[in-house]
């Protein structure tokens, strides 16, 4: 594969910075999912353009700003295909104890285990294999193979269905009106690569190098490769590299690699991908018999990541809907800000005067994972625990104040120095 020989900046206007006193948080709260930590608003993408020089497949040559515009003119409404999704956050295996956190949470107040908002945050770790479909805005489908299991999620105008056949359990939602639950539906793993190829572009800014670098086939499709970098040193991100299909402009491999080096943190990707129209009985459902059916809230809308970044076009209302830094967790985030600037961006949040517990959980598998990742620290602002992955680190104080973001441990050191 031959380079493109660019060097692209990315700049933002910051307007939107100026007028929403919330952008700040919405900065910070990238940083609290690991796979979605590269999700920043831009309101303006400028880069200055550089022209390409072949590559193979043999495509006409085009500038970083003219695929970002081609991805965002993007308007797929229908495809199949099969997306196989990596992600290697460096967690250590326990067994499947971290699973089972995701799938315990959606239990442990009474819910099903085919509720979307827990089984789809399976994706992020392991290796994973989905077949996706979508035929304009109401109807899609995800189905998460595992084995002889599978998990499925189905749009299909009001209804979302979430189905487990592992433990032959259904989860419904509804909407009051059409539309509604797009309106409704928060943010979660994305599940596809234009899911994770949106929430980079957002991160873009004036901290941004963004690059053609070469085409590739991805799917049996000819595609350019986007590359995104920041600028600044001190980030744990290395480079983001998008394969758009040169056709539609659809995102079809996200590969997100750490600046430690290694294999990709993140790498989803098509492996198959049919742009025709899916059969309706597609995403036609009905309940097995037997089934355990849980029915969710009508006004609560979607509670997972469903088939919506397969399209081009956005859910309406999303931005209204997506939780805010802290919302949504237990107690909240008391004094949530953000310390530094683009990729080097630190979220400051309080936990309420209390640190971690050491070895006071009474489960000896969750402290031993809790104990592999954290690494003892001190400074100005007292002494605390680093916890590592290869993407996210966050530093929890001993007087329960807490610094998380994409960055090394010296610089959440050097934050909490600084901030006192």
């Amino acid at each position: 594969m031959a380079p493109y020989a660019s060097d692209d900046s990315a700049r933002a206007t910051g307007a939107d910075d100026a007028d929403d006193p919330r952008a700040g948080r919405r900065k910070a709260a990238r940083y609290v999912v690991p796979v979605a930590v590269v999700g920043v608003a831009a309101a303006t993408i400028g880069l200055v353009p550089a022209l390409a020089d072949s590559g193979d497949p043999d495509l006409p040559k085009v500038t970083a700003q003219q695929l970002i515009e081609k991805i965002a003119k993007s308007d797929v409404q229908q495809l199949s295909g099969t997306v196989k999704i990596s992600t290697d956050l460096g967690l250590p295996n326990l067994g499947g104890l971290e699973s089972s956190f995701a799938s315990g949470a959606a239990r442990g107040d009474g819910g099903s285990s085919a509720d979307p908002q827990s089984k789809l945050l399976e994706l992020a770790s392991g290796t994973h294999t989905l077949r996706v479909a979508a035929d304009g805005p109401d109807k899609g489908k995800v189905s998460l193979l595992e084995g002889a299991a599978e998990y499925s999620v189905i749009h299909n105008g009001k209804d979302v269905w979430g189905y487990d056949s592992k433990s032959n359990e259904v989860y419904h939602a509804t909407s009051a009106e059409s539309g509604g639950a797009e309106e409704k539906a928060p943010r979660d793993v994305p599940a596809t690569p234009k899911g994770l190829a949106d929430e980079a572009l957002k991160a873009v800014d004036e901290t941004t190098s963004v690059t053609v670098d070469g085409t590739a086939h991805v799917a049996g499709r000819d595609a350019y490769r986007l590359v995104i970098k920041p600028r600044q040193s001190g980030s744990t991100v290395g480079a983001i590299s998008i394969a758009v299909d040169a056709r539609t402009g659809l995102p079809l491999k996200f590969t997100l690699t750490p600046a430690s080096g290694g294999a990709a943190v993140v790498d989803a990707g098509f492996t198959r991908v049919d742009f025709s129209k899916p059969a309706a009985s597609t995403f036609a459902f009905t309940p097995p018999k037997g089934a355990k059916v849980t029915e969710g809230d009508e006004h609560e809308g979607v509670k997972g990541d469903t088939p919506k970044d397969l399209r081009g076009d956005t859910w309406k209302g999303a931005e209204k809907a997506r939780p805010r830094a802290g919302e949504g967790l237990a107690g909240g985030l008391d004094g949530l800000k953000t310390i530094g600037e683009g990729w080097n961006s630190i979220a400051e949040f309080e936990t309420g005067g209390q640190g971690l517990p050491t070895g006071a959980s009474g489960n000896s598998d969750v402290d031993g994972f809790l104990n592999s990742l954290g690494d003892h620290v001190t400074g100005k602002f007292g002494s605390g625990t680093v916890f590592s992955t290869r993407l996210v680190n966050a530093l929890i104080t001993d007087d329960g104040k807490v610094y998380a973001g994409a960055v090394t441990k010296a610089a959440l050191v050097k934050a909490a120095n600084a901030a006192q």
